[in-house]
């Protein structure tokens, strides 16, 4: 008894010996589509598009993901090179004129209509698009895309780590967070938070006298902590011993301020902020390049002083 073994790539031919199913290819190659907008620039029956997709997801050309009542379609973006290189020569064949010049212009046009019902969406929400923001995404979602900026193999010290609230945001995007601190209970907090974060390690210890090996960390982070330091210089000039070369320093902390005698009885403050120039020159002494201090502006709600961000470089 004979048997015939197919060919998986003949099984894909059956698609493509249809028209309307290569028009369809030839418009989710651009872009995704639904079934109502496929229709449209086709301007074909909406069930008889839907069986196109069906016939054309079955084989494995196209892809869908759902987004409430709609299905967005695409060209499979998992297609084998055998698949890939089939759809090129039919590509090649069927060109870019007639009938697929017209798909391509009906297309645009539908698809600017949805970028017209963005922007109607974004002027009506203008006024309050910040407080919307905030709400779906939280108050620093605008910050996070900086944290990508870390080398993924980079070495981050949180020094001052407190209850770990930072140390945990660091987690994700390095190879390893050290946090310090000097508090006991602050560091017992820190290791509640972080128990679910296996590259990050507690160390006790002063900003003073790091336990931190020489050239250990890439980039150490002082968010708030300063202003409790007795003598900065000391501490920075210990930082930049911790770095490796070309590490960087990242030091936030507040500006000047007439609370000093206030926050130093209720929170231990020692420095009633600091002027930004100030704390640049101190990093140029302790040896770091490219210091620079920048004042932030005001943090919307924010009942505190003002704050400012300085930044070196080993």
């Amino acid at each position: 008894m004979n048997t015939t073994v197919t060919s998986p790539i003949l099984d894909r031919l059956s698609a493509l010996g249809d028209e309307t199913r290569a028009r369809i290819l030839a418009l989710l190659e651009r872009s995704e589509l639904t079934v109502t907008e496929l229709a449209s620039v086709l301007q074909a029956p909406q069930p008889s598009v839907s069986r196109h997709l069906k016939t054309l997801a079955a084989e494995g050309w196209v892809e869908a993901r759902v987004e409430g009542r709609n299905r967005h379609y695409r060209l499979a973006p998992s297609l084998d090179e055998p698949a890939k290189e089939l759809w090129r020569i039919v590509r090649e064949q069927i060109g870019e004129g007639g009938v697929y010049a017209a798909d391509a212009e009906r297309a645009r046009a539908v698809l600017e209509r949805r970028r017209l019902r963005s922007a109607e969406f974004f002027a009506r929400a203008a006024e309050r698009w910040d407080e919307m923001r905030e709400h779906l995404f939280g108050p620093t979602a605008n910050l996070m895309p900086l944290l990508g900026l870390i080398p993924s193999g980079a070495v981050v010290a949180d020094l001052g780590v407190g209850t770990g609230t930072l140390a945990a945001t660091l987690a994700p995007f390095a190879s390893r967070v050290i946090g310090v601190d000097r508090s006991e209970q602050m560091l017992a907090a820190a290791a509640l938070r972080l128990a679910g974060a296996p590259n990050v390690e507690l160390r006790k210890g002063e900003l003073e006298r790091l336990p931190i090996g020489d050239g250990e960390i890439d980039l150490a982070v002082l968010a708030l902590v300063l202003h409790y330091v007795v003598d900065p210089p000391t501490v920075l000039a210990e930082v930049r011993r911790t770095l490796r070369p070309g590490g960087r320093i990242l030091l936030l902390d507040m500006r000047l301020h007439d609370r000093g005698p206030l926050y130093a009885e209720e929170m231990g403050h020692v420095w009633p902020g600091f002027d930004p120039e100030r704390v640049r020159g101190w990093l140029v002494d302790a040896g770091f390049a490219e210091g620079r201090a920048i004042a932030l502006p005001p943090g919307g709600d924010a009942k505190g002083p003002l704050l400012f961000l300085a930044s070196g470089a080993r």
